[in-house]
């Protein structure tokens, strides 16, 4: 059966196919999020190409102006990593709704956030795109102002998505700023108590352990953001999102697979690793690029407060670190069962 059990899918040589009678709010939201998953995938490559191409016509004065804009906004005025250009009318419109009910996304409060201070959210896991990220953090679908009034997010990426033509000014205007030393610096060394650097921890690494099931985080070796918390005395706020390792099938890649020594070396060489993954399709539910219709809860946990140590040593970075993932780990115990995972579940830290 299909949506709500009202209409029946037609299945086609092992292809399920959408039924034609689908509300035209469940299309819409299929479109957002294809959109979205363009943004971070082909979108990129277009307008990078489309603006060198437009050098070379009539209208080149169109693409020079663009370039030397982001060429000026990103080495003086150096906006990815000076806050963002954060924009309230964004982050509130329509299609960011229209994104977080297409699984849903919803955001789940544990502790009061006092806008007394900084703080870093580590986000995990990183899934394939961090839809739950971006949704929570990168928007106000799902009330995160309301949630914790008073704390500004700031959602953390890396630098090289603020390279390319349109997606720059997306970002900036989602209020995202790029996981640089210099962007975490301006961030929690705000006088303006209540910012908080929101920093999916595991990263590309971890998105080679996105299938379904799956609770392998990175993080073991990730102690950077601890290191910044402490010098700047920024609480930590652990963070986990139920689902988001299910929205997409991932090859078996397991490690020391042909597959996966392949994916390691090309994250070595070009500085982000290629998951080899699939989801639904547009208009079909058994293969696409697509995310999968599964619910995502973003539970966020009590903060973790830390003295500030202007050049804190070894000891206290591994003392904070080892504090961070068993607060982690309390945090997904506590909530895991009321998300479907299993008691005998656990997370694993690699």
């Amino acid at each position: 059966m299909g949506y709500r059990g009202r209409t029946r899918t037609i299945s086609v040589l092992g292809v399920r196919f959408s039924p034609l009678s689908l509300p035209w709010e469940r299309r819409l939201q299929t479109l957002v999020v294809a959109i979205h998953i363009a943004n971070f995938t082909i979108t990129p490559w277009i307008t990078t190409l489309t603006t060198l191409y437009g050098l070379f016509t009539k209208y080149w004065f169109i693409s020079l102006g663009l370039i030397c804009w982001q060429v000026y906004d990103t080495h003086v005025l150096r906006a990815s990593s000076q806050g963002g250009r954060r924009s309230q009318l964004m982050r509130t419109a329509g299609f960011t709704k229209m994104f977080k009910d297409y699984f849903p996304v919803s955001l789940e409060k544990t502790a009061d956030i006092k806008p007394d201070k900084n703080y870093i959210f580590g986000y995990h896991p990183h899934g394939i795109i961090g839809c739950g990220a971006v949704c929570n953090f990168g928007s106000e679908a799902t009330g995160f102002s309301e949630k914790y009034p008073g704390i500004t997010p700031y959602m953390l990426t890396l630098k090289m998505n603020f390279t390319f033509p349109f997606i720059r000014a997306l970002l900036l205007w989602l209020g995202c700023c790029d996981v640089s030393k210099e962007s975490l610096d301006h961030i929690l060394g705000s006088k303006k108590p209540g910012q908080a650097a929101v920093i999916v921890i595991g990263g590309a690494a971890e998105a080679l352990d996105a299938h379904p099931g799956n609770y392998d985080i990175t993080l073991k070796n990730r102690k950077g953001f601890i290191k910044m918390a402490l010098e700047h005395g920024s609480a930590l706020v652990p963070t986990f999102s139920f689902g988001e390792n299910d929205l997409y099938n991932q090859a078996d890649n397991h490690k020391g697979s042909a597959v996966r020594n392949f994916q390691d070396k090309f994250k070595k060489w070009v500085g982000f690793s290629p998951p080899f993954f699939y989801g639904r399709g547009m208009f079909n539910y058994t293969f696409g690029m697509l995310p999968h219709r599964k619910p995502i809860t973003t539970v966020v946990g009590a903060p973790i407060d830390v003295p500030q140590i202007k050049a804190p040593g070894v000891k206290e970075v591994e003392k904070y670190h080892e504090i961070y993932m068993d607060k982690l780990s309390e945090l997904f115990d506590s909530h895991k069962t009321n998300h479907g995972v299993a008691a005998d579940k656990y997370l694993r830290f690699v």
